[in-house]
């Protein structure tokens, strides 16, 4: 089954949905029935699926057709509405003193429902707002929370590489990347501060290359374990992946010479010879 990878919008989670014999590319768009109603989504990748009802993201929709003229000219007008529609929320909030930061907005493309994206530290009773919202726009009314990393994604920025923000520009899933990325690479010591995106997250970029550090760093010796090297037996206390050579804190010698630490290279065919503790 030839299938189109598509957001409905930038915050949203991804869909699948069946191509039949529409022909479509990156970044086009199309007219969806999903699970809420009538929707227009934008093409991120088409791949082919096993013929099932379900896959990775969820049920398979189907695709009414490639969006013409007349289908973007009324996204288009949509999202002409969008600063409107979030001050008249912002306002609302405001009124009903919540804790939350309202960021974006969604009109369905069949325009009964009208979705807002917001972020809060915990969860915000905002039955009160949903009834407001409804009454003035008159049509069905979703609140949706992000992340701060979702916040980042849709203002967009450059980041500390130069280039756009990943999370902007390909990223379909954002986060799942703990301080453990940054051990496992030898940059902790970096900080925070230099180890952060604009979200104040971790970056996501250190998930990029963190599996060929761990499979490097197989062929390092265990912290701890004992050597034999040129400059005599000792302790391996650290490592250099990339240069895939160990810190070896050496014995004491016999005139009493302490705290002689080397750096030696590890060779993955004759590794240095190791002994038991």
């Amino acid at each position: 089954m030839r299938v189109a990878i598509a957001q409905l919008v930038s915050w949203d989670r991804f869909y699948a949905y069946d191509l039949g014999g529409s022909e479509v590319k990156l970044g086009d768009y199309i007219i969806v029935n999903s699970e809420f109603g009538v929707d227009a989504a934008r093409v991120s990748e088409v791949r082919e699926i096993e013929n099932d009802s379900k896959s990775e993201f969820g049920e398979i929709g189907t695709v009414e057709r490639k969006a013409n003229r007349d289908d973007l000219d009324s996204i288009s007008n949509d999202n002409k509405q969008k600063e409107g529609t979030i001050n008249y929320c912002h306002k609302l909030v405001k009124k009903e003193g919540l804790e939350m930061k309202v960021v974006d907005c969604y009109y369905s493309f069949d325009g009964q429902r009208l979705t807002f994206a917001f972020i809060a530290d915990g969860r915000v009773d905002f039955r009160n707002l949903v009834k407001e919202l409804n009454r003035h726009f008159q049509k069905s009314i979703r609140l949706f929370q992000l992340g701060v990393r979702d916040e980042a994604k849709i203002a967009g920025d450059i980041g500390c590489c130069g280039i756009n923000q990943c999370c902007k520009s390909h990223l379909k899933k954002l986060g799942n990347v703990t301080s453990e990325f940054a051990e496992h690479q030898q940059v902790a010591h970096r900080g925070s501060e230099r180890l952060s995106g604009i979200c104040g997250r971790l970056k996501c970029c250190l998930a990029y290359e963190n599996d060929l550090y761990l499979e490097l760093a197989k062929e390092l010796p265990p912290i701890g374990t004992r050597v034999r090297t040129k400059h005599g037996r000792g302790e391996v206390i650290g490592w250099h992946v990339l240069t895939k050579s160990v810190k070896v804190k050496i014995d004491p010698d016999k005139e009493g010479v302490k705290n002689l630490i080397v750096e030696v290279p590890i060779n993955p065919e004759k590794k240095e010879e190791e002994e038991s503790k």
